[in-house]
């Protein structure tokens, strides 16, 4: 009977109700920082991995994971295209052509990066053909001068499908009226949207149209690669370039952005380690909680020893009462911040909907929206901290307990 007795009296003296309420008003304060605190850094951990893969699912997505140029221009670019994708690591590759100008309608001017695609192409290595709000990238014929544009640009230019905007190039052309800007006007065939800031000053164009209008002949700007894992893209550009010999040169992600990456890696890291800290202050406000019920209980400790309690069996009465403290915090925290967790997204898109407000502008932040992505690995790591933290909150008093003279209490009462 005596090895089950630290188990039943710890949970006794949880539900037991207190003559002081003090004691209860404490215990209360520490179960609910504890069930906040998890969730919260639930909610957050989730809104991180969130952002996390928004970057790895719409940025680079649309971005190139790398880029293999030529110092004297790619003619050949589909026989190195194929021997490209040959590689182990390589997804697709695609031809493109990069030209940075200012679109011009009306009074409206806007600086963006047009680049010149293969719509058939492109699709190896891009999600643009996925979120195609007007058009289609197969509207990109040769010799039409049409042009896609990002939705956020387009509202700025105040174009829509059917609409033509003027181009202007950083390059002159000399003509016998002097030197002009070079310009080229376009219809808009279509419009996309992937719901971040890409959608404000990006553009796609027919391969061969911004071939003449940079004046490449034949030649593409380079290749634009998709590999199996964005993580290797720097060492796989690396093994490219060295393959292809002195004449190419490579650039991948993390030049654009992988600051943005890095960036949110660190506050993921930092967020987790201040939130934990919140967690700990909960948990060891268990220590204090402990402590009173321990000098509450100096009496019954007292007649536990007399009839044969060990000091092990005392410390462990006063364990499994923290611990079932922490333990309800910890489940409540978890089922709230998990069900947070799910339903943020929809919590916040109704706000915006019903308050007509909203929280991440595009045009400001890289995505528009606010994403969550549960991650139980996270979870899991979480509730084990939680209780490592609540366990060790629960030593001290414990201890104290366990050093109570039966003599000493008894000869007073």
């Amino acid at each position: 009977m005596l090895d089950r007795l630290p188990f039943l009296i710890g949970l006794r003296y949880v539900r037991a109700k207190r003559r002081n309420h003090f004691i209860s008003f404490i215990s209360l304060t520490s179960m609910l920082g504890l069930m906040l605190g998890v969730a919260v850094l639930i909610l957050v951990l989730s809104v991180m991995n969130g952002f996390d893969h928004e970057l790895r699912t719409r940025i680079l997505g649309m971005v190139p994971h790398a880029k293999i140029e030529s110092r004297t221009g790619m003619v050949e670019w589909e026989q190195l295209a194929e021997q490209l994708q040959q590689r182990e690591r390589v997804i697709g590759a695609a031809p493109y052509v990069e030209q940075q100008g200012m679109f011009s309608v009306g009074g409206n001017n806007e600086g963006a990066i047009v680049n010149g695609i293969h719509p058939e192409w492109e699709n190896r290595v891009s999600i643009i053909g996925d979120h195609m709000q007007q058009g289609s990238l197969s509207d990109l014929e040769p010799g039409e001068w049409n042009i896609v544009l990002g939705s956020i640009l387009a509202r700025r230019l105040g174009v829509g499908v059917g609409d033509r905007v003027t181009l202007l190039v950083p390059e002159a052309s000399i003509t016998p009226a002097g030197v002009f800007p070079r310009l080229k006007r376009f219809t808009v065939s279509g419009i996309f949207s992937v719901g971040a800031d890409l959608d404000a000053g990006l553009a796609y164009a027919n391969l061969e149209d911004m071939q003449t209008l940079a004046r490449l002949g034949d030649a593409v700007g380079g290749l634009r690669l998709e590999l199996d894992d964005l993580f290797i893209a720097s060492s796989e550009t690396r093994a490219i370039v060295n393959e292809l010999g002195a004449g190419y040169r490579g650039t991948d992600w993390t030049f654009s952005h992988g600051n943005l990456f890095q960036a949110i890696q660190m506050e993921k890291r930092m967020i987790s380690l201040l939130l934990t800290v919140i967690i700990a202050v909960a948990a060891f406000n268990i220590v204090s909680t402990l402590v009173m019920v321990v000098t509450d209980k100096h009496a019954d400790i007292a007649i536990l020893r007399t009839i044969g309690a060990t000091p092990g069996s005392i410390m462990g009465i006063f364990i499994v009462q923290g611990l079932a403290i922490g333990v309800i915090g910890i489940l409540v925290g978890v089922g709230l911040g998990v069900l947070l967790a799910l339903t943020i997204s929809d919590l916040i898109g109704w706000v915006e909907s019903v308050f007509g407000i909203q929280f991440l502008d595009a045009g400001v932040y890289f995505i528009s929206n606010l994403p969550s992505r549960l991650s139980w690995i996270d979870v899991r790591d979480i509730v084990i901290a939680a209780l490592g933290l609540t366990f060790l909150s629960t030593l001290y008093p414990a201890w104290r307990a366990a050093k109570v003279q039966p003599a000493e209490v008894l000869r007073y009462e």
